[in-house]
């Protein structure tokens, strides 16, 4: 604690590295090919390219180590822990001139902090061909735009320590499939960007027996103000300090058929259930997402609202328990015993911030769910809380994320019931400090 605010307090020591940080080597090496250009930029790794533009090879990684306590009303305890939030090496690239590009990209960390949160290594596989300008076909693993928009804001670039609960309640993250996006000039300024998604509704690829049936989604976003800067709509906060406003407006849609989840392709084979046959019959899950990102002149508001369904078959009659066997007793309601196994409800999360020009920022962000009355949103130990209210300050030492330093405060509103993480129930809500310090090459 002390070191991280001696930190801050040196900030503006750092205010003139800000404006000249970018730390760029570029060598020129022949082969027998031709001359191929390394190009190295501190935060957005080392390029191989050729001069002709036929290939281009990018290699970039970085590191976050986060420190998190946690206080309970009523408990003098403070429960804290150190770790390694994310440890994520990027190889990608693209040859043709950009018709064929690829992504593999891994997670050493494998973060496992029980639900809510994804594990595995692999985070990104796949290729994409483009076709014509505008449009691109991507098979693979990779994250999906029928989510809420900030999951599919790079993690490097998040405004605060962590997402939002939202994503936390509703993402699927990534899924392995089939995913089709456009982007399309509608006036002088204007685009238009569609995208539809056919996946196999059970997230990460795993070794593991695959279950259910397609997901189907799609998302259209309109930018009426013309394209961010910078990939400034895949970045959260305004580091390039938008000159002019720029604007997205969102909405998404998907439909997964037979899920065998909470979230309708997150945990794939993590709930099943059985017909009198012996069987898989599984309920539908359905999620609609509208979202807007707006930003100016250092200036950024984010907001999100996510919905979920979910339709449970009348064919189902056994549930499958966590060591292989089975069971027919569903506490009286079969369709409400599922749905309670379920995120269902509605959600929102608005965030906004300010990136003053020597890579100090300030954030807020308030996140609010309505859970249905059958909702694993209620789990007392893993969620039943629906109000977060978050402040943090940032400092980013260089413009491409490459150094940046965070901290920030969560008040949790605990529904009565709530239990802590030694699953003992509490009376009063809780306070959560985080920081983080971010390094990338």
């Amino acid at each position: 604690m002390i070191v991280l605010l001696s930190l801050f307090i040196g900030l503006p020591a750092f205010a003139q590295e800000f404006e000249d940080e970018d730390i760029v080597l570029a060598t020129a090496d022949s082969d027998d090919n031709g001359v191929i250009v390394n190009h190295y930029r501190l935060g957005e790794g080392i390029t191989f390219s050729a001069p002709d533009g036929g290939y281009n090879i990018n290699l970039r990684g970085f590191t976050q180590t986060t420190f998190e306590t946690r206080k309970y009303a009523g408990d003098d305890h403070l429960y804290s822990r150190f770790r390694m939030r994310r440890i994520r090496m990027r190889l990608s690239g693209d040859a043709w001139g950009g018709k064929v590009g690829y992504r593999l990209q891994t997670d050493f960390a494998q973060a496992n902090g029980g639900d809510g949160e994804l594990s595995g290594m692999l985070l990104d596989a796949f290729v994409s061909y483009k076709p014509i300008r505008g449009l691109s076909f991507t098979f693979g693993q990779k994250s999906t735009p029928t989510d809420n928009r900030e999951l599919g804001i790079t993690s490097n670039t998040l405004q605060l320590v962590d997402r939002s609960e939202l994503s936390s309640y509703f993402g699927t993250i990534r899924e392995v499939g089939l995913f089709i996006d456009g982007s399309f000039k509608v006036n002088h300024k204007a685009y238009l960007k569609p995208s539809l998604v056919i996946t196999d509704g059970d997230g990460s690829a795993t070794f593991n027996r695959r279950h259910g049936g397609f997901k189907y989604g799609g998302r259209i976003d309109y930018l009426p103000l013309g394209l961010f800067r910078t990939f400034g709509e895949s970045r959260e906060g305004d580091m390039v300090r938008e000159v002019v406003p720029k604007l997205v407006v969102g909405t998404a849609f998907s439909y997964s058929n037979g899920v065998s989840d909470r979230r309708g392709g997150r945990e794939g084979g993590a709930i099943l259930y059985l017909d009198e046959n012996d069987k898989e019959a599984l309920p539908d899950y359905l999620k609609l997402v509208a979202d807007f990102q707006f930003k100016y002149m250092g200036f950024s508001l984010l907001g999100e609202f996510a919905k979920s369904w979910a339709k449970v078959p009348s064919s189902i009659t056994q549930r499958v328990r966590n060591d292989g066997t089975t069971s027919t007793d569903f506490d009286g309601n079969t369709k409400d015993y599922i749905k309670a196994r379920m995120m269902l409800g509605t959600g929102y999360n608005i965030q906004a911030g300010y990136m003053f020009r020597n890579g100090f920022s300030i954030d807020a962000r308030y996140t609010h769910f309505n859970p249905d009355e059958h909702s694993f949103m209620n789990n007392e130990l893993y969620f039943n809380r629906n109000n977060f209210y978050e402040i943090g300050v940032s400092k980013y030492l260089t413009k491409t994320y490459a150094i940046k330093l965070q901290a920030s405060v969560v008040f949790v509103d605990n529904e009565p019931g709530s239990k802590n993480i030694n699953s003992v129930v509490i009376d009063g809500n809780e306070t959560v400090f985080q920081t983080m310090i971010q390094i990338s090459f």
